[in-house]
């Protein structure tokens, strides 16, 4: 149990589910296995519903799931302050509650982009003095080594069984969950999987992406519910899933494409094969987000170049037909290795429980 025991958390959703999806995950542990008081501030109620469906997008304050709810815009009340205030992504603190957390003496944690470059770790934990509120700002930045600030992961989250699972479609074809940017490239991925040999049923979330499933099948549009079909390429459009719901399907995959950070960490904890597509950054920054995490990931895996070459290839916006049959030849080991790395990483602390300490011990 933590001495500290009111946190807010404050998130601007600046690309849809992504921050909201960390920040609403990381206050519901933090209030369910560590019994805090937890505010979460966020500026667009209309896009967090998709995440917290139980959210009234007509009320400015509630409490979903036990977590007060709170509209972030200029007529918020900012003049009471947490013991802990958590900045999601750098996203700013409005000078009304600085001024609340000077007076508190509150914590203020920003809680960084997670990453598996080698610097985030000298970088973790470190202090920087706000003299302006007499407040000192610490940078916590997730990451996959004991050195780092963890990843989410709720206690029992390796103990979730695939009977959970949804079992539509034959047992015995390929089943691949498709979440990813608009930029991807769907057109080469879906042209890559009409040619298997075996069927290849792939779930697909209502998303910005739709666009494109509509134009590969010559459709205006399509909607949740849609069936489509060419070859041995099967497409189902799911609804925009909830958490539970969507690592119940990625538990049920055999291969899941992932994006941004959220559903990449959920990947992982599933124990299933991904393909992660990295948000775009200037000057290819994301290029090397990527190039560090598969060094860290698959340094063991011995058809490493053949995993790396489909990474690669997804996020440079391709996905050749042969790198795609590489990618699926190797499948049978894949799978016993990323369960193997899962397994591993979840020995490591969690990123709620060693944020709790940390906050204790500043």
């Amino acid at each position: 149990m933590s001495e500290l025991k009111r946190w807010d958390i404050f998130c601007k959703i600046v690309d849809n589910f992504g921050d909201i999806g960390v920040c609403w995950r990381l206050a519901r542990q933090l209030h369910v296995e560590h019994g805090l008081q937890v505010r979460l501030r966020i500026d667009s109620l209309e896009i967090a519903q998709a995440i917290i469906p139980s959210i009234n997008i007509l009320e400015n304050r509630q409490i979903c799931d036990e977590i007060s709810i709170v509209k972030w815009d200029e007529f918020a009340d900012f003049g009471d302050a947490a013991e802990v205030a958590i900045e999601a992504f750098s996203c700013g603190l409005p000078p009304a509650y600085l001024a609340a957390m000077s007076r508190q003496k509150s914590k203020w944690i920003n809680l960084e982009y997670l990453s598996a470059e080698p610097w985030v770790a000298d970088f973790h934990g470190k202090p920087s003095p706000q003299p302006e509120y007499g407040l000192t700002r610490y940078f916590y930045f997730p990451g996959f080594t004991e050195a780092t600030g963890g990843l989410l992961r709720e206690y029992d989250i390796l103990g979730r069984h695939s009977d959970e699972s949804r079992n539509d479609g034959d047992g015995n074809a390929l089943k691949v969950s498709l979440f990813c940017y608009p930029h991807a490239s769907i057109h080469d991925l879906f042209t890559a999987m009409q040619a298997n040999n075996h069927v290849v049923n792939v779930y697909v979330l209502a998303t910005s992406i739709l666009p494109q499933i509509a134009d590969f099948f010559g459709e205006e549009t399509i909607t949740a519910g849609d069936y489509f079909s060419s070859g041995n390429l099967h497409v189902h459009v799911l609804p925009f899933l909830s958490q539970a719901d969507y690592d119940v399907l990625l538990r049920d995959c055999d291969i899941n494409f992932v994006r941004g950070e959220d559903s990449w960490v959920r990947a992982i904890w599933a124990g299933k094969p991904f393909i992660w597509q990295p948000y775009l950054q200037d000057e290819n920054a994301h290029i090397k987000k990527l190039d560090a995490f598969l060094e860290l990931f698959y340094a063991d895996f011995d058809a490493k170049e053949v995993v790396c070459k489909a990474h690669f290839a997804w996020s440079a916006e391709h996905m050749p037909n042969d790198i795609w049959q590489n990618y699926l030849e190797h499948l049978p080991a894949l799978k016993t290795y990323t369960l193997q790395q899962s397994k591993q990483l979840a020995k490591q602390s969690d990123l709620a429980s060693k944020l709790v300490i940390f906050c204790n011990n500043i």
